[in-house]
């Protein structure tokens, strides 16, 4: 996501960060290496130019130029500066208890909108809320369908009237029957056009007045860049929006709809559109985004897209089993089975603190081919072998390579990894946030040596003999943390 933003950004604070004797001169020169960033980005030239009047004014302060690491001054301040050019943002949707809250969706055609549609039944879904959705969108019958088949892989109820021609219609009798249904949430998917044009700003201002929903959203494709600020102020003056959702941010977008539209159009984000799945919609956060431009990581992001690989419940059973020094192979196929969505692990690393550089080092790498494989050593071994692989001798781990498909190598390598990793996480579960941390540490210290993990050595994640002391720390540890889990389940 704005690679090349990101890029060009590092780039200024590089040069910043190798002078031997900072300067006003020097950082004036940092500074237009950050302005050509943006402006390359695609970002507004208005957008820019306040930016960095911003920027400058605080930059060239002799608190910044005199400090000891003056480029981490700076990059606190162009993070603290994007953060309020792209908030601040309410991403909650108003919901009054026994009425039926309208959220009407429009864009262009191309923009994803029926596709946003369902993506936002999806999010809501997860929040316990009940979505309906009403195909509105009457100029294209391929929507209608698209609705209908969406609706049918989220188990979400859609509305549409076969030849009706009068969205405003649809509109009311979609609503009715979302009362009827008891949902929540009425989510409209409108109709689009190839451009803005008159007749379909009327259309959509009928159904506005006439309908009146709590909430209009713009489904804009961040991947235009200019193109999209303009829709957006033309749908704004005709729509009074509330929010836009700006979709295919994990395409080539060069980041400069997403800075621009806010400032230019006082239109908040609210949603980003991260991926081609359904749960691949996000509520918009500043501060997360300012993180991934200047590839500071986004934690937040990192702990909800963990909550929805794992549930609570999932989640305390496997910190139980951790705790108590009873993970096995088996609870290692679990997790590797839940990360084994295509394009996941690599996401997570982009998300992660100071993991930039290895998500590079894995994009070059198929770590989605190598879960896939590890997954199908564990299937090939016995129940036995999975709860103690001490047990794996020559013959059972040819045996079991023969029943996999991969090399014996590849059988020992998998082995190895767990010896590693199960003590670390044991360790992480029993232990607080300082020994989770250090988890995090040694286990990107190894993945650094070898992006796939596939031949992690033992010796380079294991860390010193822990002494007598030290494991009957590590026992209490666990005992203390297994406590907390039954006292939260009683």
């Amino acid at each position: 996501m704005f690679e090349s933003l990101s890029e060009g950004l590092q780039s200024a604070f590089k040069s910043i960060r190798g002078k031997g004797k900072l300067t006003e001169a020097n950082m004036r020169d940092g500074l237009q290496m950050v302005e050509q960033a943006m402006l390359e980005a695609d970002v507004s030239y208005s957008v820019v130019q306040h930016f960095m009047d911003q920027v400058t004014e605080r930059a060239v302060g002799q608190k910044v130029l005199l400090s000891l690491k003056p480029h981490e001054e700076l990059v606190r301040i162009v993070h603290e500066q994007l953060v309020e050019i792209l908030g601040p943002v309410d991403v909650s949707i108003p919901l009054k208890k026994g009425e039926v809250t309208i959220v009407m969706m429009c864009g262009l055609q191309g923009s994803g909108k029926t596709t946003t549609c369902g993506k936002l039944a999806q999010l809501l879904k997860e929040q316990n809320v009940r979505p309906f959705l009403v195909a509105a969108d009457l100029q294209r019958p391929a929507a209608i369908e698209q609705l209908h088949t969406l609706g049918r892989q989220l188990d979400v109820p859609v509305y549409s009237e076969l030849g009706q021609q009068d969205p405003i219609k649809v509109c009311r009798e979609g609503v009715a029957r979302a009362k009827e249904q008891d949902a929540d949430i009425v989510i409209l998917d409108t109709a689009g056009r190839l451009a803005i044009d008159e007749e379909l700003m009327a259309q959509l201002s009928r159904i506005e007045k006439k309908v009146q929903p709590q909430q209009v959203y713009l489904v804009v494709d961040g991947m235009t860049g200019q193109d999209a600020v303009n829709s957006a102020a033309a749908f704004n003056e005709a729509l009074e929006l509330d929010g836009a959702i700006m979709t295919k941010l994990d395409g080539d977008a060069r980041g400069g709809a997403l800075l621009s539209v806010k400032h230019v159009t006082q239109v908040p984000i609210k949603f980003i559109g991260t991926g081609e799945h359904l749960d691949a919609l996000e509520p918009f956060r500043p501060e997360g985004m300012a993180g991934r431009i200047l590839e500071m990581g986004d934690i937040v992001a990192v702990a909800q897209e963990a909550h929805r690989i794992i549930d609570e419940k999932e989640r305390e059973q496997l910190e139980a089993r951790m705790a108590s020094g009873n993970f096995t192979l088996e609870d290692f196929r679990g997790v590797l089975e839940k990360i084994a969505k295509p394009g996941l692990m690599q996401k997570m690393m982009g998300l992660m603190p100071g993991m930039g550089d290895m998500k590079k080092m894995m994009e070059g790498a198929d770590t989605d081919g190598e879960t896939r494989k590890m997954l199908g050593i564990i299937d090939s071994m016995t129940p036995a072998e999975r709860r103690n692989p001490k047990t794996i001798d020559t013959p059972r781990r040819n045996r079991i390579a023969r029943g996999s498909g991969v090399a014996p190598s590849m059988v020992s390598g998998l082995i190895k990894q767990f010896s590693v990793m199960a003590p670390m996480m044991q360790m992480a579960a029993g232990g607080g946030m300082k020994d989770r941390m250090q988890m995090m540490q040694q286990m990107q210290s190894s993945m650094m040596n070898d992006p796939t993990m596939s031949g992690l050595k033992t010796k380079k994640g294991t860390g010193k003999r822990l002494s007598a002391k030290e494991r009957q720390k590590l026992q209490k540890e666990r005992q203390k943390q297994l406590r907390r889990l039954k006292r939260k389940k009683q």
